[in-house]
């Protein structure tokens, strides 16, 4: 006997669609929450959007410095980040692949290939944070 719609359970009838800004939100997100990482996003990139991120209605960006590629069931992400000075390098990433992974595939539920990623500099502790720089707009 055949089924008809009717009888497929809800959860089947339809597709879910991801796009690749949603899944760098969360990528985004649980990289920041691990201890060690200072900031997101190459050099530049970080000081135009900490500029930006002062423009009256600008807000900051989540997906600075993720990069992801979305399928129909797996994902690939590429981080750029800043570590903390005194921070092992190796222990800061591993740490972030396992909190990036296991966010984006509770979250999803796509299987997350590979989290590959860049440490484009070390924050130093005497050094003022890019994040908020002293610039002014007027």
């Amino acid at each position: 006997m055949e089924r008809t719609r009717r009888d497929a359970p809800p959860e089947s009838r339809g597709r879910t669609t991801i796009t690749d800004g949603v899944v760098a939100k969360i990528a985004g997100m649980a990289a920041r929450d691990v201890a060690g990482i200072n900031a997101l996003g190459g050099g530049l990139a970080r000081t135009v959007g900490a500029v930006r991120d002062k423009v009256p209605g600008g807000r900051a960006s989540v997906t600075r410095g993720v990069k992801v590629e979305v399928g129909e069931r797996q994902s690939a992400i590429d981080l750029e980040v800043v570590v903390e000075y005194g921070i092992a390098i190796s222990d800061v990433a591993g740490d972030v692949r396992e909190n990036v992974i296991e966010a984006v595939e509770r979250m999803t539920g796509l299987e997350v290939v590979e989290v590959n990623i860049s440490v484009n500099d070390v924050h130093l502790p005497d050094e003022e944070d890019e994040e908020t720089p002293d610039t002014r707009l007027q």
